[in-house]
């Protein structure tokens, strides 16, 4: 579960056994957990999975996901050797 990046007391991780679902990114910050589906074509965002998250909260992870969608693109790829 190697984490990739730690931002706004948000951790962004992959689990090291999902490496043939297609790029997603997973966080967690305190109680709140999500997974977002990164669409490298069409440079988009989806919630795939949120728990315990607010609106606000959501807002604030999608802009992480979305300013450091090069960086997470390229983590699974070197990770998964994809």
């Amino acid at each position: 579960m190697p984490t990739i990046l730690l931002i706004l007391g948000w951790r962004l991780f992959f689990y090291a056994n999902e490496g043939n679902e297609p790029i997603h990114i997973h966080a967690r910050k305190a109680e709140m957990e999500c997974k977002y589906w990164l669409d490298t074509d069409t440079f988009d965002v989806k919630e795939a999975f949120t728990s315990n998250m607010n609106q606000q909260s959501k807002k604030e992870i999608k802009k992480i996901i979305y300013e450091h969608f090069d960086y997470i693109v390229s983590e699974w790829s070197k990770f998964f050797k994809k």
